[in-house]
Parts: C-alpha cells; sequence; structure tokens
C-alpha cells in the first residue's frame, strides 16, 4: 500500500514551490537527540494521520503535507527552524511531539500566527493563543498510579530523579503533594542534565541506598531512562525498588532489553497491548501502510496521530482562529463522545507491557 502523503524537508518547503491547494502542517518529532529513539514511532504515527485525511478526501479537498522540522535539538534552534518556516509562509498549522523546553520556545513563536497542537505529556499551565495541548499534565497522569503503588507496595519513602527542565520540575512538585496525600514522604529529589546520567550514576544509587528510598518515580526520558534502568539492574537495586515513569513506552523498554522484576511501572495514556478496539485496530492500519517490521506506535505516536486527526478536523470546520481554538477543540472531542486523554497504569514484562487499570 503507498503512502498518500508528501512528507518534505524543511529546505525545501523553504526555497521550493508549493502546490497552493496543499495543507502543510509542521511536524515537529525529534529524529536526534535525548527523545530520539521515539521520532520513528511518531512520524509513523503522523504518516499514518495524514495517508487516511488525504484518502478520506483531504481538508477541505486539500491535501495534507507534513514539513518535518527535527524537535530532538535544543529549544532555541528548533523554535528558530519552525519562525522561518513561518516568515516564509511555508506553513498552515503545526503539530509536535517532543520536549516540553522545546514546546515553549516553539509556542513563543508560533503563538498567535497558526494552530499548535501539542500531543505528548505535558507540564500544565497555561498557554498562549492558538496552542493545544491534549496530553496529560503532572497530577492527572500520575495521581492513581502513585497511590496505586503506594498502597499495593506499602511504599513509605519515595525518590525523585529526572533530567533538568520543565516538565520534570513540575511532575517533581505533583509527586510530593501525591505522595503526602498517599501516606508517604520524599526523601531524595535529583535532577541531571540531558547525557549526564551515567557520570551521575554512581553518587545518585549511593543516595538512593543512603536514603532507603523504597519507591522510585523516574522522570528522565529517552536515553537517559534507558541508561539510568540500565545502571539500576546492574547494582540490584531494580529488585529492591518500585520504579514509576511517565516517560516509559515500547521504544525505551526495548532499548533497555526489556524488565522481569515485576517492580517497573509506566503510567501513559496508551499501550500498544490495550484491549481496546480502537487501539487494536490502529495498530493494524498501520502494519497494512507501513509493513510487519513497522516500529511500534507507542502512546507519543498514538498521541501524533490523534492530535494530527483533530487538526484535520477543526480545519475543516474552520475552526483554527488562535482565540476559539481550545473552545473548538472542546466541543469537537465533546460531540464524539471523547474527553481528555486517559491514562492507563501498566507493568513491563519481559519486553511488553501488561495494563493493569484504565
Amino acid at each position: 500500500m503507498s503512502v498518500e502523503v508528501r512528507l518534505i524537508d524543511p529546505l525545501d518547503a523553504l526555497h521550493s514551490a508549493r502546490q497552493e491547494a496543499a495543507f502543510r502542517v509542521g511536524l515537529v518529532v525529534p529524529q536526534s537527540g535525548p527523545l530520539g529513539l521515539t521520532g520513528p514511532s511518531a512520524l509513523d504515527g503522523a504518516l499514518l494521520a495524514a495517508h487516511e485525511v488525504n484518502a478520506g478526501g483531504g481538508v477541505l479537498g486539500r491535501p495534507l503535507e507534513l514539513v518535518l522540522v527535527d524537535g530532538g535539538g535544543a529549544p532555541g534552534p528548533v523554535a528558530g527552524e519552525v519562525r522561518r518556516l513561518l516568515d516564509a509562509g511555508a506553513l498552515d498549522a503545526l503539530a509536535g511531539c517532543h520536549t516540553s523546553d522545546v514546546h515553549r520556545a516553539v509556542e513563543a513563536v508560533a503563538a498567535g500566527r497558526v494552530a499548535y497542537v501539542y500531543t505528548p505529556p505535558h507540564e500544565g499551565g497555561s498557554r498562549l493563543p492558538g496552542v493545544l495541548c491534549t496530553g496529560l499534565d503532572p497530577y492527572r497522569q500520575l495521581a492513581a498510579a502513585v497511590r496505586e503503588l503506594t498502597a499495593s507496595h506499602r511504599v513509605g519513602r519515595w525518590a525523585l530523579i529526572g533530567n533538568d527542565y520543565i516538565w520534570p520540575r513540575s511532575v517533581h512538585r505533583a509527586a510530593e503533594e501525591l505522595a503526602a496525600r498517599a501516606g508517604a514522604r520524599v526523601v531524595l529529589e535529583r535532577r541531571i542534565p540531558f547525557g549526564a546520567v551515567e557520570e551521575a550514576l554512581e553518587p545518585l544509587l549511593d543516595a538512593l541506598r543512603a536514603t532507603r528510598a523504597d519507591a522510585l518515580l523516574l522522570s528522565l526520558i529517552g536515553r537517559d531512562l534507558v541508561h539510568f534502568n540500565r545502571g539500576l539492574r546492574r547494582s540490584g537495586l531494580d529488585r529492591r525498588m518500585v520504579r514509576l515513569s511517565g516517560a516509559l513506552e515500547e521504544n525505551g523498554l526495548l532499548a533497555l532489553g526489556g524488565d522481569d522484576t515485576g517492580t517497573l511501572y509506566a503510567a501513559m495514556p496508551s499501550f500498544a497491548t490495550l484491549a481496546e478496539e480502537h487501539r487494536q485496530s490502529l495498530a493494524e492500519r498501520h502494519r497494512a501502510l507501513c509493513g510487519p517490521w513497522a516500529p511500534v506506535l507507542d502512546a507519543y505516536a498514538v498521541g501524533l496521530y490523534e492530535g494530527l486527526r483533530l487538526l484535520a478536523e477543526l480545519v475543516a470546520r474552520r475552526a483554527l482562529a488562535p482565540d476559539g481554538l481550545l473552545t473548538a477543540a472542546g466541543r469537537l472531542l465533546h460531540r464524539g463522545g471523547a474527553g481528555r486523554a486517559p491514562i492507563h497504569l501498566a507493568r513491563a514484562e519481559g519486553l511488553g507491557f501488561t495494563v493493569l487499570s484504565r
């Protein structure tokens, strides 16, 4: 099956003639950097969404095209590339799945100019005009999981370890409150710069031993999350501590080599093993389009797929005005029987996840 969507390089979008009829979306997804291992899945999710939109006649009869921007770099350069594309009139809208620091930088250059749909779990807070976040804030993502794991594993001491940027800071603030509500306390909090986990590993392990933490909330992402869990495995602490992540998905678990401890959990909007008809149908359509060896559609990919489909529907309803985007999106989701993103708690078992609650 051929993919009915054009994927365009930013340089081509800037310097090549554009089909006037096309509706171009800047697709900001990591092809490098800390979240680079999720990039292939996210790109597949976006391609599937655009293919289905185009196979259904496009948006108001216009073919949907994607301009791929690598969202894996530092916030300033990524936002600079988006600004150049917007200044050139090369984009009609934006959709993204990347870190929250990149999101805030992109938001600053896109707000009030085009609609921008941001799909992964995020740090919460207010947004500028025309920016729609479809993912989960830390309280909603983690509240049930922290409560359930604290009770079921009789956790008394939580430790918090994450990367040092806006999303983990927000996660840690929420986690302190959620742990207290569940009858536990936070005994350790550390934030590590991107790429510095391996050099910081031994001091982190020593601190975990010294504080006698029995549960660990991880807001590390991508490669750093993989490196830390590998180090925890070598130390033997992985079997002694409950671990919960709001960023672990199938690609990260595969990169880790799987986990058989029974102590590694993830709280995410979607898992490949989720036994729901719409999730399994999505996986089947993905395999039919991209082949049996295509990367798994993880939670990030599913969120981006749904965000692009929502964006196309908003275009079709002529509801992209920045001052009315949130209202229009809310009404559309309500009419379709959908609410805010769901959350599921799952346990890593080998190379996959077993969904425990939904």
